[in-house]
């Protein structure tokens, strides 16, 4: 009877001594995925450069002025027709490319989201304008996009509009005078204010069960693929420019990126790379929206610039992750 006492004495103490050592091994390894995680990236920033400029009056400005269609020359279009913000969608228009305010029209690039834009270190695909006073002129004044004639037939257009009289005199109480500049500013001013919160940042914060197992092990993944060669940093992308199809062609010969801005041969194909925060709600992708499906952009990422073939088991995995850095209220939402 002895014996059959110590014999279970020291089955019991071997059963609960291995279980807790497998949970251990698990925590160890993701705390490992965790710390290699916070030296390839940064939780985004509360607030946005240039932020201190806006005050209440001018965010509010340009938040008018973010969803007005009188800014496009039939008053079809607003910056929100292309970087949807309403109907719980996150700053695109799901499109591989949009339409413009003349019927028939469609721009030639996909409209990347306007979530955390800010953040980047140059607005538009291809790099063309240092920040987002600048990049909101484009469209105004674009004969394919908005379509106005000219900054003078904005102003014009918007003084004859008494609403907007009295929002220019709060947001510049010195003269309240309307100009093109003064009202991509005040756009600009709203657009720093899209900052997202998502679980991500939570994980890189110290809270490892902000993320799931298949989460972590999708993120595990994205880092030993080397996808961090490019999608690094707090927006993970959005911080330098690389060439699409770095080890084999991409299906799209067309759209020359860079080049067209600096004429450089090595410019060729090469364009910003895009931020992956709430990239599981801004499809279809690419510059040229030309693959609809995130788990098919992941595999062909993986193809032509990585020159790896990333299995279908591991492309779930990493849209898994992918999914995590979706901000909480869209993701509630979805």
């Amino acid at each position: 009877m002895k014996k059959l006492f110590v014999l279970l004495t020291i089955i019991l103490i071997i059963a609960s001594c291995s279980k807790p050592k497998e949970k251990t091994t698990a925590s160890n390894s993701y705390k490992l995925i965790q710390a290699a995680a916070q030296k390839s990236f940064a939780t985004l920033p509360e607030t946005m450069p240039g932020s201190e400029k806006g005050s209440p009056e001018l965010i509010e400005l340009g938040k008018k002025l973010y969803f007005e269609k009188r800014l496009s020359f039939n008053n079809t279009m607003s910056c929100n027709s292309c970087h949807v913000l309403d109907n719980n969608k996150a700053g695109v228009d799901n499109l591989p490319t949009s339409p413009g305010a003349k019927k028939g029209t469609h721009g030639t690039r996909n409209s990347p989201t306007v979530l955390n834009a800010g953040f980047q270190f140059a607005q538009f695909w291809d790099g063309r304008e240092p920040d987002l006073a600048s990049q909101a002129k484009g469209p105004i004044l674009n004969p394919v996009e908005m379509g106005m004639p000219s900054k003078h037939a904005v102003e014009k257009k918007l003084a004859k509009i008494s609403e907007y009289k009295n929002l220019f005199k709060k947001a510049f109480p010195k003269d309240g005078k309307i100009t093109f500049e003064r009202i991509t500013n005040a756009i600009a001013a709203f657009e720093r204010t899209l900052i997202t919160h998502d679980r991500f940042d939570d994980f890189l914060s110290g809270n490892i069960k902000a993320l799931s197992n298949e989460e972590i092990e999708g993120l595990d993944l994205f880092i030993k693929n080397a996808c961090t060669t490019c999608h690094t940093g707090s927006l993970l992308g959005g911080n330098m420019y690389q060439k699409m199809g770095l080890m084999k062609p991409y299906k799209n010969n067309k759209d020359l990126g860079r080049f067209e801005v600096t004429k450089k041969e090595s410019d060729k194909f090469v364009f910003k790379v895009p931020t992956l925060r709430n990239i599981a709600l801004t499809g279809p992708y690419f510059h040229d929206g030309g693959v609809s499906s995130l788990k098919e952009a992941v595999i062909l990422m993986g193809d032509i610039q990585l020159g790896k073939k990333i299995t279908e088991t591991d492309a779930d995995k990493i849209v898994k992750f992918l999914n995590s850095l979706t901000d909480k209220k869209l993701a509630s939402i979805k």
